[in-house]
């Protein structure tokens, strides 16, 4: 049995801070006039995801990405590209979707957000 002591020294690991964003997309703007919308929806669900992930170091950026009224068809989005930027500024760490298709719709610009918003660490190891 060990003494009391002995097994006090053990320190807890520490956990680092992994800073999560979360990206909301609604094609058309019917509806966004609302005080709770489908971006609100879509924002609440994915911030409860992260709150879940807390003791893993997870915690929501206070910006928000959200492209009310545009079409998942085309990358070409103002939330979507100021979110790619901060992802390569090294703001974001974790980015956090509703649903995979509110990134796109299309599986060759998917395939390229993915590319883009891959951390350089995991980039340089291929």
């Amino acid at each position: 049995m060990k003494r009391k002591s002995e097994a006090s020294t053990t320190m807890p690991a520490v956990v680092q801070k992994l800073r999560c964003a979360v990206y909301t997309r609604k094609s058309t703007d019917e509806g966004l006039e609302k005080t709770f919308n489908s971006l609100d929806a879509q924002g609440e669900a994915c911030a409860a995801y992260i709150e879940s992930q807390r003791a893993e170091g997870w915690i929501q950026v206070a910006d928000r990405y959200d492209d009310g009224g545009f079409s998942g068809a085309t990358l070409d989005r103002p939330a979507l590209q100021r979110l790619i930027q901060d992802v390569k500024a090294g703001r974001i760490d974790i980015v956090i979707v509703y649903k995979i298709d509110r990134l796109s719709r299309s599986l060759r610009d998917f395939v390229k957000l993915i590319e883009l918003l891959r951390p350089m660490t995991s980039r340089s190891s291929r």
